[in-house]
C-alpha cells in the first residue's frame, strides 16, 4: 500500500463569531517541507498545525492556506455602576435641595439617567481567540482525513501502474535470460573463428594464453550476475509496494539500481537481441521512476 504525494483537500466552518475556509495542497518533494499561510492573532495555532500535518505526512511540498472572517456584529454596552450610583445620589441631593427651596421638580426618569455621560459605556471585546483557535484544531481534522484519503486514492493507481511496469521488468529479464543462452553458440563460434585467425596470421602461438584470454572474454560477456540482480530488485520492489511504510525513497534508490544493471545488461550484452531487450529494459524502469517520483 502506497500514498501518493499529490493530493488536495479544502473545507469550510464557522464559530465563536467567525466563519473560515481551508486548502490543503501537495506535491511531489525530495522530504517534507510544510508552508502554512495563516491569519495573525492566533496563538497556538501554526505549532497544532504543523504536528497535525508532521505526525500523518512523511514527505511532500505541502501548502496549507486559511481564510478566516470574524464576524462583526453590534457592540455590546454596559453600565458603569460606580458612576451611576454617583448620578443618583447627585439627583437625590438636587431633588432634596429643591424641596427645602420649595421648588418642585418632575422625577427624573431612567432615560434620563442613561443619558448621563458615562453611565452607558461600549463593553471591551471578550477574547476568543482561544476556543477559536480550538476550534479550527478540531476542524483541521477532518480535513487531514480528507487530504489522506486522497493521497490514498492516488496511491492505489499508482500503485498499479508501478506494478505493471515491474512484471513488464521481469518478463524482459526472463527474455534477456532465453536471449544470452541463445548468445552461446553464437559466442562460441565467433571465439573459434578468432582464434583460427589468429593461428593462421602467428602461426606459433601459446595455446594456454589464447585458451586464458577466451575464457576472461566470456567471463566479461557474461550477464548472469546481472540477470540475477535484476529478479531479486523485482522481489524487492514488489515488497515495498506491499509495506504499509512509506517507501519512495526506498522505491527510487532500487529504480537507480535496476538502471544500473540494464546500463551492464547493454554493455555486456554482444548481440543484437539481447541489445534490443537492454534498450527496453531500460525505457520501462525510466518510466517506473518517474511514477516513483510521486511516491510517498
Amino acid at each position: 500500500m502506497i500514498n501518493s504525494m499529490t493530493a488536495f483537500a479544502s473545507r469550510t466552518g464557522a464559530g465563536h463569531g467567525a466563519t473560515w475556509g481551508w486548502e490543503l495542497r501537495g506535491v511531489n518533494g525530495r522530504g517534507l517541507d510544510l508552508r502554512l499561510r495563516l491569519p495573525e492573532g492566533l496563538d497556538g495555532l501554526e505549532a497544532a498545525l504543523r504536528a497535525a500535518l508532521s505526525a500523518r505526512l512523511s514527505r511532500g511540498n505541502v501548502t496549507l492556506g486559511l481564510r478566516l472572517q470574524r464576524d462583526e456584529g453590534p457592540a455590546a454596552m454596559r453600565i458603569d455602576r460606580d458612576l451611576l450610583d454617583r448620578v443618583l445620589h447627585a439627583l437625590e441631593e438636587v431633588q432634596l435641595r429643591a424641596g427645602d427651596l420649595g421648588i418642585t421638580l418632575a422625577q427624573p426618569t431612567s432615560a434620563d439617567v442613561l443619558t448621563q455621560r458615562g453611565v452607558m459605556v461600549q463593553a471591551a471585546a471578550t477574547d476568543t481567540s482561544e476556543a477559536l483557535v480550538a476550534a479550527l484544531v478540531a476542524d483541521f481534522a477532518p480535513l487531514c482525513d480528507d487530504f489522506a484519503a486522497m493521497r490514498a486514492a492516488e496511491g492505489a493507481a499508482l500503485s498499479e501502474v508501478i506494478k505493471s511496469q515491474i512484471d513488464q521488468i521481469e518478463a524482459l529479464t526472463t527474455a534477456a535470460a532465453t536471449a544470452a543462452a541463445d548468445r552461446r553458440d553464437a559466442a562460441k563460434e565467433n571465439l573459434t573463428a578468432a582464434l583460427r585467425r589468429v593461428v593462421e596470421a602467428v602461426g606459433d602461438v601459446d595455446e594456454a594464453r589464447v585458451t586464458q584470454e577466451l575464457a576472461l572474454l566470456a567471463v566479461k560477456s557474461d550477464v548472469a550476475e546481472e540477470l540475477d540482480r535484476l529478479r531479486a530488485h523485482v522481489g524487492a520492489a514488489r515488497a515495498l509496494l506491499a509495506d504499509p511504510a512509506p517507501a519512495g525513497r526506498k522505491l527510487d534508490f532500487l529504480a537507480q539500481e535496476f538502471n544500473r544493471e540494464a546500463n551492464t545488461l547493454c554493455s555486456k550484452a554482444g548481440s543484437t537481441a539481447l541489445t534490443a531487450i537492454g534498450l527496453d529494459l531500460k525505457a520501462v524502469i525510466d518510466q517506473m521512476r518517474e511514477q516513483i517520483q510521486n511516491v510517498e
